[in-house]
């Protein structure tokens, strides 16, 4: 049974050209995925298609009414969803994250727009809240295409080579950054691959390897070893 991702925007426009390309498209030709994107004014409750209004307290910019994303999700559910909002609130999206989801059934991700959503959306409806990183975008739906892309990429089959097209990545291995990789020809410009890599030898290889993803996360990426 495919994993269905429904993406509830303001924007399905940016979400149909992406969902057409690369390993998305693959994932929906080979039956692993079914991505849709949902458009949120066909929930709308006037011909103008309103979406907001002014938020209670005050405040500068307008907020996304509940009526419509509550309807919206209402229609979608089913046994087994699960319900997120793309939120800079949220917890911080991470590898680990991204195979959790890729074992749900049914995925609807909710994308904010203008200033936010009201809150008894998110207390009520989602069943958690994602963030990609600490800023702001103007509406959710290229966060929900990044976690989207994370997600389906782990489905079986996917991208072919079974679990050791991705077990080696970075985030995989104890949380470290994937260590440097190389290809023909053996010098370039100058710049030769590790004698390592060259001898057939499998085990300093492995040694190798692993110097290289300890060595290149200490230097790039420190927070993660704090984790």
């Amino acid at each position: 049974m495919p994993l269905r991702i429904d993406v509830v925007t303001i924007f399905p426009g940016m979400l149909e050209g992406f969902f057409g390309q690369s390993i998305l498209r693959r994932a929906a030709a080979m039956g692993a995925a079914e991505l849709r994107a949902i458009d949120l004014r066909d929930f709308a409750h006037d011909a103008r298609g309103t979406l907001d209004d002014k938020p209670y307290g005050g405040g500068a910019g307008m907020l996304m009414k509940p009526e419509p994303i509550f309807e919206a999700v209402e229609s979608l559910r089913r046994p087994g969803t699960r319900v997120i909002a793309m939120s800079p609130q949220g917890r911080p999206f991470r590898q680990e994250t991204a195979r959790r989801l890729a074992k749900e059934s049914h995925l609807v991700f909710l994308c904010g727009h203008y200033e936010g959503i009201d809150e008894r959306v998110l207390e009520i409806l989602a069943d958690e809240q994602l963030s990609i990183g600490d800023y702001v975008l103007t509406n959710g739906a290229l966060p929900a295409a990044v976690v989207t892309d994370a997600v389906v990429r782990l489905l079986p089959g996917v991208l072919g080579g079974g679990e050791e097209a991705t077990e080696h990545e970075s985030f995989e291995e104890d949380g470290l950054l994937e260590q440097a990789q190389y290809t023909r020809p053996p010098v370039w410009r100058g710049q030769a691959v590790p004698p390592a890599l060259l001898r057939g030898d499998h085990a300093q290889a492995a040694r190798w390897r692993k110097n290289q993803m300890l060595d290149r996360t200490a230097r790039h990426r420190p927070d993660l070893k704090q984790r």
